[in-house]
């Protein structure tokens, strides 16, 4: 009971309560101080709107959050050969004007902006089918042309593949949408085409109707012409094999065709 009556009394002592007091004082002083300086460092309280930057340019970024005072970070590039280089696809946050969120001072506005090239890995074709070969560049989105060579071996197959008249190794890295040349081995030996009637033709027309016939070969003979221009106008009077209706030659055939100057006779077909 004395105890509890020394306790009592050192409770209701001044000593005890301008020590209480003092505690109190400094409790609440530090509080403050902390929320002060939170609220300073975190920009507690601060409502940035984000601008829209979408479809604007990248160059442009500075000038476009100056007045918002926010950063910004490029995050990648996203190939799209319809936007002009450096135009911003999508941002994050989004714009204050859609989203309805707001930032404070010093948030970074993160970007992704368009180039219009892209390199793609090209893939080794050499040895593999027409076909194969073909849906490989689609998949790829390379574009691509197809020429032909005659070849027993790579019938079908792809014999060469060129890029701007080269040869392109595998794993060389092209733009996307580079133009590939394919050569594709066919075997045209044996094949029957229908013999051409050439009388009456130029030596220009032909070789010109020879050579859309694909694996033939075209001699021309003038024994008459003597200059380039004579080879021009002069007409041939008969070939060899010679022609008839329905002949059929061999693919690979050599057409000789004999020409003469002064060839008047109508052209017959």
């Amino acid at each position: 009971m004395v105890f509890l009556r020394k306790i009592w009394n050192f409770i209701k002592s001044k000593r005890f309560l301008i020590n209480l007091l003092a505690i109190v004082v400094f409790y609440i002083i530090v509080i403050f101080s902390l929320k002060a300086c939170l609220k300073s460092k975190t920009h507690f309280g601060q409502k940035i709107a984000v601008p829209n930057l979408i479809g604007k340019n990248q160059n442009n970024l500075k000038a476009l959050m100056a007045p918002s005072n926010l950063g910004w970070i490029v995050l990648d590039s996203i190939y799209d050969p319809t936007k002009v280089e450096g135009t911003i696809l999508a941002q994050d946050p989004l714009p204050s004007e859609e989203s309805l969120i707001f930032v404070k001072e010093g948030r970074k506005v993160s970007v992704r902006v368009s180039k219009r090239t892209q390199l793609v890995e090209m893939p080794g074709l050499v040895d593999k089918s027409q076909r194969f070969a073909e849906s490989i560049l689609i998949n790829r989105e390379f574009r691509y042309k197809l020429e032909y060579k005659p070849s027993r071996e790579s019938n079908g197959a792809v014999i060469e593949q060129l890029y701007k008249g080269k040869q392109i190794q595998p794993k060389s890295k092209l733009p996307i949408g580079s133009r590939i040349v394919l050569i594709i081995g066919r075997d045209e030996t044996g094949v029957s085409l229908i013999l051409p009637n050439l009388y009456g033709l130029t030596i220009v027309e032909a070789r010109e109707r020879v050579s859309n016939m694909g694996n033939m070969e075209f001699l021309a003979v003038c024994p008459s012409c003597i200059t380039y221009s004579d080879s021009i106008i002069a007409r041939i009077t008969s070939q060899s094999p010679e022609f008839s209706e329905g002949t059929f030659i061999t693919s690979g055939t050599t057409i000789s065709a004999y020409a003469e100057m002064g060839f008047t006779n109508e052209i017959q077909e």
